[in-house]
């Protein structure tokens, strides 16, 4: 896939926004990132992820093990709503834009 770490992995250790350590921050060079943090205030992890002008969505997990799941399923159907995005001046840029919408709707639908 097209993920890397996130500023060079500098943000590694760092508190994230739902207050935990990040330990995991990857950036799709598509246009997304994803972040997972331990230890946050409101719940043991989180997983925070955004199509840069499109969404930002945030889940919170009990343990470590369904979190890191969940960040692999997740890279994987964000890559695919990336690969739905319009070049500009696309001949069907209307039409691409509205099944983005509908691909993003479908995202936080199944991971809620």
């Amino acid at each position: 896939m097209n993920w890397q770490p996130f500023e060079e992995g500098h943000t590694i250790g760092k508190t994230g926004n739902e207050g935990g350590e990040i330990i995991i921050d990857q950036e799709h060079i598509g246009g997304a990132r994803l972040t997972l943090e331990q230890g946050c205030l409101r719940a043991p992890y989180a997983v925070t992820c955004g199509v840069y002008g499109w969404m930002v969505h945030t889940r919170f997990f009990a343990d470590d093990e369904t979190a890191q799941h969940s960040v692999d399923e997740m890279k994987t159907a964000i890559s695919e709503i990336l690969s739905l995005i319009p070049a500009e001046g696309d001949n069907d840029e209307g039409e691409k834009l509205g099944a983005v919408s509908d691909a993003v709707e479908a995202f936080t639908e199944r991971f809620p």
